[in-house]
């Protein structure tokens, strides 16, 4: 039962983390744009953002596995907060110049913030899991991950409620409040060297010498480039610009068509054949779900240059993109923490996040460089030759674990439901 209290503390701290991660990027949004930044000012607010993001997946990592989880834990939650306060501080009244380099630098923190908190979170469940479950893996990760971007849609609501409500400092000061009361509580009930080594990490370990891990996280660098150089500014300016949405039109498609998506993750074991060796089925899935995530951008972006009615098609193609990226995405998380060892979870994730957030990174800038090249057209065709990428690099995963057999968590997973 020890394993099922500390999972349930680390989710409910990730989960009270990712409502002000979600709340902080449209709170930003929608403030910065009412002081007059462009769409591509708005964007590059992003960029320290997911920069950190990959230092942070690194170095985090190997902080992980030689202190444990929990110190990483507890100060992804802490910097968040200080992050959340160094914004508030934000004065109207600034040149462009100066309120520009201060929420990059307060963006870049909070990157660091949600960083160490996702890798912490998710290694903490290969740590956890109670040995002897079968399938407990797969369904854990699912969980965590699809509660997570579901919340995420659920704090882009909240953080618009938030501004309209209180305004743009006192929001920020009432998140700050609320993600302090988590951090208190999991410092209090969370005990133990959650995820540490046992045997002394060097610092030359971030980098993985495990081909599996080393693989999979190029096939998700691709996969989120993928998500990301639509979702970032191609499709909101299009939305806004061509089609004549509200903002709260455009918040509201993207917050649904995240909170949907996080529903899909947590049901993917579902909709995954799963093998009795915890692999070759899997990484089966992982190539053929990828496969058909390339061909749907392509083919949207085909009807939209063959006269489709662009609103509809739009919604329609994008809402199918996100059910079969979720199942990618959830068979991407699980393959992970399948290929990894336990000693050394830590290590393995934050460099696979790592490659993520270098993804998301990436399909940022694609995304406004795409979409000013040749518009959201340009966006979804060079989202589906990442995909296309991701695709030939799951190819090269390996459908057998080296080094011994998986963890019985992780080894059979049943259609039962946790």
């Amino acid at each position: 039962m020890t394993g099922v209290r500390d999972y349930a503390i680390v989710t409910a701290a990730y989960w009270g983390f990712t409502l002000t991660d979600g709340a902080l990027r449209m709170l930003v949004l929608l403030h910065f744009h009412t002081l007059g930044f462009t769409p591509f000012q708005l964007a590059f607010l992003f960029v320290l953002y997911e920069f950190f993001g990959m230092v942070t997946n690194l170095v985090g990592g190997w902080i992980g596995a030689r202190f444990g989880l929990r110190p990483t834990l507890f100060a992804g939650l802490a910097l968040q907060i200080a992050a959340l306060v160094m914004l508030s501080l934000v004065d109207p009244g600034w040149t462009m110049a100066l309120s520009v380099t201060y929420v990059v630098a307060a963006q870049g923190l909070a990157g660091i913030a949600k960083d160490l908190t996702k890798m912490s979170s998710k290694s903490a469940i290969k740590v956890v899991v109670p040995e002897g479950r079968p399938g407990a893996l797969f369904r854990w990760v699912a969980l965590l991950t699809g509660s997570k971007n579901a919340l995420k849609g659920v704090g882009f609501f909240l953080g618009g409620v938030l501004l309209a409500a209180l305004g743009f400092a006192a929001a920020l000061w009432a998140m700050a409040a609320g993600l302090a009361v988590v951090l208190a509580a999991a410092v209090t009930l969370l005990r133990g060297d959650l995820g540490r080594s046992k045997a002394k990490v060097k610092f030359t370990q971030v980098l993985s010498g495990s081909r599996a891990v080393n693989v999979l996280s190029a096939a998700r660098f691709f996969l989120f480039g993928a998500r990301d150089v639509w979702f970032v500014v191609g499709v909101p300016i299009f939305l806004h610009a061509q089609l004549g949405w509200g903002f709260a039109e455009v918040g509201g498609f993207l917050a649904a068509w995240v909170i949907g998506y996080g529903a899909v993750q947590a049901a993917a074991p579902a909709l995954v054949r799963r093998s009795a060796d915890g692999l070759s089925g899997e990484v089966r899935a992982a190539r053929l779900w990828a496969l058909a995530l390339a061909l749907l951008p392509a083919g949207l972006a085909g009807a939209l240059a063959a006269g489709v009615d662009p609103g509809p098609a739009v919604v329609a193609g994008l809402g199918l993109f996100g059910v079969v990226f979720a199942v990618n995405s959830a068979v991407h998380s699980y393959l992970i923490l399948a290929y990894a060892d336990a000693d050394t979870v830590a290590l393995n994730v934050g460099f696979y996040y790592m490659a993520n957030a270098g993804g998301r990174l990436a399909g940022s800038l694609l995304s406004g460089l795409s979409y000013q090249m040749a518009g959201v057209q340009g966006c979804l065709l060079v989202a589906s030759a990442l995909v296309g990428a991701s695709f030939l690099l799951s190819l090269l995963l390996p459908s057998r674990r080296t080094g011994g057999p998986l963890p019985a968590a992780a080894a059979a997973l049943p259609d039962r439901a946790l």
